[in-house]
């Protein structure tokens, strides 16, 4: 018969939707009391049939504290074997990555903890990884993030579930208890439990606001304030969940993803409720691989702000504005978008700019990272229309007439004076003016490439090919080139 302790944890876990009975679970178990109440109470959960599934544990040894980290090791190592549950273990060179990455030893602790338990997971095919942080822990972390500054996202604290890669999930079933409870739980069901005495050091942050800041402002409330921290945390876990919610439904049209930047819509982009706007804003920055504890409320603002400016200059050229960001992202304003990039080496671009690559017709071409593609086609055996264009999963296609093509044709980068007949417009133009007028933003024409035959250009790539070429109801032979980023591919 489980204990009001476990039926607790039990109807958390049911009631968050953490997992189901019979997922493959793994226990992150530090032996600390908290990591020690959790193993003992989910094995309980499990004896009663609530779950089903197989429980597995994982130790991470830090290796900061010595022979005390390895008694902890040890003491997990006999508590699962008493439990009859497989154990993991795993030691980490926390200072030396610390060292060698310029990290606080926190964070590389948290990093290096993060990636081997999502590791040991992975490899026992576990669907969620399950930790002890309880609601003092997320009453600390709520106080940690006003401490640095933070905006309701941040006010969430920790979540009850949280996914850090495809098909693995950290789920938190003690966010519903006490640090007593968990103390109280153990001496009722008399178990041990190990200690770390760097805990009661307050030279780290966490713990002057566990062991100083936390009890101080509790002298003030009449209420318990880790209840009221929980409160507000679940509050602002709804609202973002409603921010999301919009943000989801609005980004499909809003957001253009390339492997290395993100071009929003700025006029789309300045009608939503601030907000979703901030929501947006830290999408394009995560996956472009910034990480979200570098974040502040600073560098959103400042992006927002960099949004909203009028900018002043002429329609034919506007002035680019730009702020960076950690992580070595960069966020740019230029025409109606708001690009966020990460820079490419300028080095693998300048090497391509005075190469001249003849393509094979028909055949592969590669053209440092673009792979370009010629096939031959008969034009009444295809379906013809006066242009074809349009993006295979693997890259641009046009069609352009074979007979308007004056073969050999070639690859290369853009230079000063090109100049073609843009399709649909009357006249040719210089490409440099004709991508000021299209409004191309600044990010793709350090992309563009010329594709051009014996005498004239017939594709600038990505955007628009000659007129000169073009299709018609009397093109008796089609050329169609692909070209495609092997990188994006890949």
């Amino acid at each position: 018969m489980l204990l009001e302790f476990e039926k607790k944890i039990a109807g958390f876990i049911e009631a968050n939707g953490l997992f189901s009975p019979a997922d493959k679970i793994l226990l992150a178990v530090s032996g600390g009391a908290d990591s020690t109440a959790l193993m003992y109470a989910v094995c309980a959960i499990k004896a009663e049939n609530v779950l089903s599934g197989d429980i597995i544990c994982a130790h991470i040894n830090h290796q900061l504290r010595g022979s005390e980290s390895d008694g902890d090791e040890a003491f997990v190592i006999a508590q699962a074997d008493e439990l009859n549950l497989a154990v993991t273990t795993r030691r980490l060179d926390v200072r030396g990555f610390a060292r060698k990455n310029k990290l606080s030893i926190e964070t590389a602790a948290r990093k290096l903890r993060i990636e081997s338990l999502l590791d040991i997971a992975e490899a026992n095919n576990c669907n969620w990884v399950v930790t002890a942080h309880q609601k003092d822990d997320n009453a600390e972390t709520v106080l940690h993030r006003l401490v640095r500054g933070t905006g309701f996202r941040g006010l969430g604290g920790i979540w009850p579930l949280r996914c850090f890669t495809d098909g693995i999930g950290f789920a938190r079933p003690l966010l519903c208890v006490r640090r007593d409870e968990i103390v109280e739980y153990l001496r009722k069901r008399n178990l041990k439990w190990r200690t770390d005495r760097t805990n009661d050091d307050c030279k780290y942050r966490r713990n002057y606001i566990r062991h100083r800041l936390l009890p101080e402002l509790q002298r003030q409330c009449k209420d318990s304030l880790v209840e009221q921290l929980s409160e507000l945390s679940q509050s602002a876990q709804k609202f973002h969940n409603l921010v999301c919610s919009s943000a989801e439904r609005i980004w499909p049209e809003l957001a253009d993803c390339a492997a290395d930047n993100i071009a929003l819509d700025l006029k789309s982009f300045l009608t939503q409720h601030p907000a979703v706007k901030v929501e947006i804003i830290r999408r394009s920055l995560i996956r472009l691989g910034s990480g979200e504890r570098d974040l502040t409320h600073q560098h959103y603002e400042r992006v927002l702000q960099l949004a909203q400016r009028n900018i002043s200059g002429s329609a034919v050229r506007r002035p680019v504005e730009k702020i960076e960001l950690p992580d070595g992202l960069v966020v740019q304003r230029e025409y109606e978008n708001l690009f966020f990039l990460r820079p490419k080496e300028k080095a693998a671009a300048e090497e391509l700019i005075n190469k001249i690559v003849e393509l094979n017709i028909p055949g592969q071409t590669q053209f440092g990272q673009y792979l370009i593609e010629a096939t031959i086609l008969d034009a009444a055996s295809s379906s013809l229309d006066t242009h074809r264009r349009r993006k295979s999963r693997i890259g641009l296609i046009e069609w352009f007439d074979l007979d308007k093509v004056n073969l050999p044709s070639a690859v290369r980068s853009r230079q000063a004076g090109d100049r073609f007949w843009p399709l649909g417009l009357a006249s040719e133009k210089k490409v440099g003016k004709f991508l000021t007028s299209a409004k191309v933003p600044q990010e793709i024409r350090k992309k563009v490439l010329i594709v051009a035959d014996a005498d004239k250009i017939i594709w600038v790539w990505p955007i628009r090919i000659s007129e000169k070429t073009k299709i018609t109801s009397e093109t008796q032979r089609i050329l169609q080139l692909q070209i495609a980023d092997t990188k994006l591919v890949d």
